[in-house]
């Protein structure tokens, strides 16, 4: 046994070192998060405040995955055409990225559900703004697969076609199985982004989380219970994913650079 094994500080010890690791943001965010707990438990409508409130959180997730699936699949196709060398697919692709992200979010619900969905028969308040967030984050996928497809050396291209692989087999097989590896970090933050960004889908009468927030306030008049807990519960969920984020960026880390 060496002499740290003997020492019975050596487990205080790491305990410091992990404390020292650990963020004061964190920290900090840790006690004001327990102060509002506490504050908000204190009330006797603390109960029926998370009752009512977490009502609208199946309809926050719903929203956010299909919205961000629906953009998974968008950004990769627009991705791919700013990617082309044909000269209309990379114009239309482009296109679409520059209207998408130069337009507001809340105006893009609003020109989906009033202007085209009436036009394609669309009459779903939760399919319109799954629409209107897919379209919205479809353009900001693109650029994030476009940057990790560019981040692949070219001599992986030219390896697959000395090998007799086409285009379409040089991307699927080849280039997107180490470009998904790149990106996975930046598609988990923009997963957390429309996470948060599926509270603008409220203005549509969405029944998701800052709906029943806002009909639990103007029904009650408790505007910081009802709004402080729909802060935590949204709080709750950005952190967990973004401990997940970061388990996804050590993980995506060349082999050897793992911390």
């Amino acid at each position: 046994m060496s002499q740290l094994d003997l020492d019975p500080r050596s487990g205080a010890g790491s305990l410091v070192d992990t404390a020292q690791r650990i963020p004061l943001w964190l920290v900090l965010l840790l006690i004001l998060s327990g102060a509002a707990i506490i504050t908000v438990a204190s009330s006797e409508n603390y109960s029926e405040i998370v009752g009512f409130i977490s009502q609208g959180l199946q309809f926050t997730i719903i929203l956010s995955v299909l919205g961000y699936l629906f953009a998974l699949l968008l950004g990769l196709i627009v991705g791919l055409g700013r990617l082309s060398t044909n000269p209309v697919l990379y114009a239309l692709a482009t296109l679409y990225v520059e209207i998408f992200r130069g337009v507001p979010i809340l105006v893009v619900i609003f020109y989906v559900a009033f202007v085209v969905s009436p036009k394609v028969g669309l009459r779903s308040d939760m399919a319109r703004a799954i629409v209107a967030l897919g379209l919205v984050y479809g353009a900001y996928l693109a650029e994030v697969y476009r940057a990790g497809i560019q981040a692949i050396p070219k001599g992986q291209r030219e390896a697959a076609a000395a090998l007799g692989l086409s285009g379409v087999q040089t991307m699927r097989y080849i280039i997107l199985p180490q470009a998904m590896r790149i990106i996975l970090p930046p598609l988990g933050n923009d997963f957390i982004a429309i996470l948060k960004d599926s509270s603008l889908a409220s203005v549509l009468g969405v029944v998701e989380l800052t709906h029943m927030t806002r009909r639990y306030v103007s029904r009650t008049f408790d505007t910081f219970g009802g709004w402080t807990i729909a802060a935590l519960l949204y709080l709750s969920m950005t952190l967990v994913l973004s401990m997940a984020v970061r388990a996804l960026e050590h993980y995506s880390e060349p082999t050897g650079h793992h911390k």
